[in-house]
């Protein structure tokens, strides 16, 4: 006979299979519609570039959406940190619905962002919706949200293993339990096989020649790895700066109004679309061809001014162009291969802006291969090291070692002043 412990034991963990079955389906379908959705106003832009002009009024659109429907869920990924950390209410299921359409609109209108927050933010939203269903606590909970970032992250970018990190990396500081790890990885791979079953496509990179390290090539990584650490916390504090900025303008909705008016004229002057939208197709040419030495600057300025203004997406694609462009850049004076430098640009950038240089080494494996990993790592932590004590969320709980050095260089400098 079995005991009655080992069959609540056995339900529990039936019930738990079932639940990431569910949500890994339902965020890789909506990864999946948001994939097709976003290539296909990618696609219409490129065909139609005076729509660019009607940016202002999708923003008008954003905005009277999330004042009068969603001021609950505008705080995006933050929401969803917050919400781990101290559980307080169930996250509507309307932030999903809001996200997407709102990063549609974005896209198609020529704003520059990424798509990562939107998919996180569904994933959360849906996962979310699962305690109320099952009646779980506020532990269940946390792990349910864990479990909604891992298959956003892991059904948008294709990466499963660099998903299931991402969402434990990125709550590091908090708490964490066992059942949470075990279960990321679950519904990380659920989600991408999801997206799979849905037959959508993720872009492919390829890092063809990779040399072996040696001292003279490591001193050559790391001072363009501190590079990629700094262009990851001027991206998190021009992003805060717009923000600040555009909350001057008391009445919401105007805020990406008004960002939309001036991003559609400053595109109209510079004379180039290159900066809208993703940036994919510039993305995968610096890996073969070096880029502007000013593309990654514009980058930062474009997103951060899009994201700052209150229009909707994500920040990671925008931080892999930044870091693979400024990677392609330094390869005319760098003398390593291009396709090495964008692709150790490409996630390192995102690991200082984030503060996950894990989950960031092993997106950089899942990516390019294994034969580039030593680089990647280097390079990713490296750059987390050097990319400050402030990233892209917020209210993410940033401590250890490096948050305490850099407590330690403000109160020296106050001191000091």
């Amino acid at each position: 006979m079995i005991s009655e412990k080992i069959k609540k034991t056995i339900l529990l963990i039936f019930k738990w299979i079932f639940i990431c079955v569910l949500i890994g389906f339902f965020s890789g379908s909506a990864s999946a519609f948001l994939l097709v959705a976003l290539e296909w106003a990618a696609s219409y832009r490129g065909q139609n570039n005076w729509i660019i002009w009607l940016l202002p009024m999708g923003g008008l659109l954003i905005g009277l959406g999330y004042h009068y429907y969603g001021s609950s869920v505008v705080k995006g990924n933050n929401l969803l940190l917050e919400e781990y950390e101290t559980p307080k209410k169930t996250i509507p299921l309307k932030m999903a619905p809001l996200v997407l359409f709102g990063t549609i609109i974005t896209h198609l209108f020529g704003g520059s962002a990424g798509r990562e927050g939107t998919a996180v933010q569904m994933g959360g939203a849906l996962a979310d919706q699962f305690t109320g269903i099952f009646k779980l606590d506020n532990s269940d909970r946390r792990t349910l949200l864990i479990l909604g970032i891992s298959a956003g992250f892991a059904s948008v970018f294709g990466t499963p293993l660099a998903g299931a990190l991402f969402a434990l990396e990125v709550l590091y500081y908090s708490k964490v339990s066992y059942k949470s790890i075990i279960l990321s990885f679950l519904v990380a791979f659920i989600a991408y096989y999801t997206v799979e079953i849905w037959h959508v496509k993720h872009t492919h990179y390829s890092i063809p020649i990779v040399p072996d390290i040696n001292l003279k090539i490591l001193l050559w990584i790391i001072p363009i790895s501190i590079l990629f650490g700094f262009s990851a916390m001027l991206f998190s504090r021009s992003t805060h700066y717009w923000g600040i900025l555009f909350s001057s303008i008391k009445y919401p909705p105007l805020r990406p109004f008004v960002g939309g008016l001036l991003f559609a004229i400053a595109i109209y002057f510079i004379g180039t679309t290159k900066y809208l939208g993703l940036g994919v197709p510039i993305i995968l040419e610096s890996f073969s061809k070096p880029s502007e030495y000013y593309d990654f600057l514009a980058k930062i300025l474009f997103t951060g001014f899009t994201l700052g203004a209150g229009f909707k997406g994500g920040e990671v694609t925008p931080l892999f162009f930044i870091g693979a462009t400024l990677g392609s850049a330094l390869s005319l004076i760098v003398p390593l291969p291009i396709a090495l430098l964008a692709g150790m640009g490409f996630v390192a950038v995102f690991s200082g802006a984030t503060h996950t240089p894990i989950a960031c080494t092993i997106m950089g494996m899942e990516l390019f291969g294994m034969q580039s990993g030593a680089y990647i790592g280097i390079a990713c932590f490296i750059a987390y090291l050097a990319s400050g004590s402030i990233g892209i969320y917020h209210s993410q709980i940033v401590k250890g070692a490096k948050y305490q050095l850099y407590q330690k260089f403000k109160r020296e400098k106050l001191d000091n002043f």
